[in-house]
């Protein structure tokens, strides 16, 4: 199930993807929002998947909001304007939907989301959007990242990288041969870790500490 929102200043627009989102089994609309500002904050507290994403918008450009967006959370833009589509592929969104939208196009564009399932990494960069500009970190240089409030902080060769998303959604594509969680706040490289102090994980000069509901996996995954 993927879970998504709406974002649209027109009552009309908001109501047809709702009913065509209620359509389609594997997708799960948990909010509405006229206002894309209002819809921050949802953002921030849920997982969600895929954004539905109006361009022309009073408040906000949707192509401005976009960058405010998790970069694990999809983008499907919807406008009636067609000369914004490339700007639209520019911002890495998944799909440009032309309005008056036709269900079986909608469909076309969940579609191309659903076969793009998570996956882990498996090359041996990072690829990390940082507001409007892009790094690629090696992961054998990431020492840890470290939750912000709604950021992540990559620290690699003693830089400090800070990008919009979530610890608990990086989680899921980072390799857990390499990378553990041992906080809330907290992964570390596990090739970094050099010693358990009590409740602090060691990497070297660095301490981070361990909580207790991750401390028998990160003891029983480092130091058994």
């Amino acid at each position: 199930m993927y879970k998504c929102i709406i974002v649209d200043d027109e009552e009309l627009a908001r109501e047809l993807l709702k009913n065509y989102v209620s359509k389609v089994d594997f997708l799960e609309l948990v909010g509405s929002f006229e206002n894309p500002l209002d819809a921050m904050t949802i953002l921030k507290k849920e997982a969600i998947q895929i954004v539905f994403l109006d361009i022309q918008m009073p408040e906000i450009k949707g192509t401005d909001f976009a960058k405010l967006i998790p970069a694990s959370t999809k983008i499907i833009f919807t406008t009636a304007y067609s000369e914004y589509a490339l700007k639209g592929f520019e911002l890495n969104a998944i799909d440009y939907l032309l309005k008056p939208i036709a269900f079986q196009r909608f469909l076309q564009a969940v579609q191309k989301i659903k076969s793009e399932q998570p996956q882990l990494i498996v090359s041996d960069t990072l690829t990390i959007k940082s507001g409007y500009d892009f790094f690629k970190l090696k992961l054998a240089d990431i020492t840890h990242i470290e939750s912000d409030s709604e950021y992540v902080n990559f620290y690699s060769n003693g830089r400090k990288i800070m990008s919009y998303q979530t610890l608990k959604s990086l989680e899921k594509t980072l390799d857990p041969n390499q990378f553990i969680r041992v906080h809330r706040s907290y992964i570390v490289n596990k090739n970094k870790v050099t010693g358990l102090k009590g409740r602090d994980l060691l990497l070297s000069e660095l301490i981070i500490p361990v909580s207790d509901s991750y401390y028998d996996k990160v003891k029983q995954d480092l130091f058994s």
